[in-house]
């Protein structure tokens, strides 16, 4: 628990990998809700969910249950936002002395 109050970014870290497991059990969902002509979770939703830290497992989603792989707002995005937050707390995670090398 220490390393989480010496970094807090082990925070969001955990945070955003909750938030992924949740949108890749909503994709799973949606994908048979789709099958059985059952309603469906709104776009908005899973975007919703993507942008608040879910983004990766969104990605996984539409890969592993073949889901939204046609849509370019999804298979664009989807991956477009987690490059953007992993990236950026991987960045906000290296010493200061390697970013001012940069």
């Amino acid at each position: 628990m220490n390393f989480i109050l010496e970094n807090p970014l082990w925070a969001l870290v955990g945070w955003m990998l909750a938030v992924s497991v949740v949108l890749f059990f909503v994709m799973r969902k949606d994908k048979l809700w789709s099958k059985t002509h059952h309603r469906r979770v709104p776009e908005a939703s899973l975007f919703l969910l993507a942008l608040i830290g879910g983004a990766l497992g969104g990605v996984l989603g539409m890969q592993i249950f073949r889901h939204k792989t046609q849509h370019p707002k999804f298979y664009l995005g989807f991956p477009l936002i987690a490059l953007v937050q992993w990236g950026l707390v991987i960045w906000a995670m290296l010493p200061s002395d390697s970013i001012s090398a940069l």
